[in-house]
């Protein structure tokens, strides 16, 4: 048997006991229930935010075309969390459903920040920006704070309210 067949690797703690206990994951903001953190969600309020003030500061579409998509992991990888290793301990200890349920918003996500930047890299001009700061309001902010909502765990009734209500929203404005 090799070296590599015989390492025996550790179980992932259980969500709310040891490590994983609700007490640490509260004090490192992230949730005790989901085992996930809004800190990951900067990473797209961050784009979305860019290209909302496209319109005033058209000079914001370069960092938006340099943004890249990062997975939860990359992220708190990458990042200055101070908790990231406990972020990343907790997001594989996570229910499946919820972990699922986030990966294809931020799926969503991506795929709205792809167009936007496909819009800009055709052309930068004041339309197209402006065309992407409504995409950014009307299409990626709802995703953001549906993804936030799975990461507090909300129902998904809860969603559907929530979604209902920014419709209704977007509805009115566009009368």
């Amino acid at each position: 048997m090799t070296a590599s067949r015989q390492a025996v690797t550790e179980p992932t703690p259980l969500l709310g006991q040891g490590t994983l206990g609700p007490d640490a994951l509260r004090a490192a903001n992230i949730n005790p229930d989901t085992g996930l953190a809004t800190d990951y969600l900067n990473h797209f309020n961050e784009v979305m935010m860019l290209m909302e003030m496209l319109p005033d500061m058209p000079d914001c579409a370069e960092d938006v075309l340099d943004w890249a998509p990062a997975d939860y992991i990359e992220h708190f990888t990458n990042s200055g969390f101070k908790d990231k290793e406990l972020a990343v301990l907790a997001y594989h200890a996570a229910p499946h459903e919820v972990r699922a349920h986030l990966v294809t918003l931020v799926l969503q996500i991506e795929a709205e920040v792809e167009r936007a930047q496909a819009m800009l890299r055709e052309d930068a001009g004041d339309t197209a920006c402006r065309a992407v700061a409504r995409l950014a309001t009307d299409c990626i902010k709802p995703l953001i704070l549906a993804a936030s909502s799975a990461i507090h765990g909300q129902a998904e009734s809860e969603d559907d309210d929530q979604d209902e209500s920014v419709q209704a929203g977007v509805d009115a404005l566009f009368g």
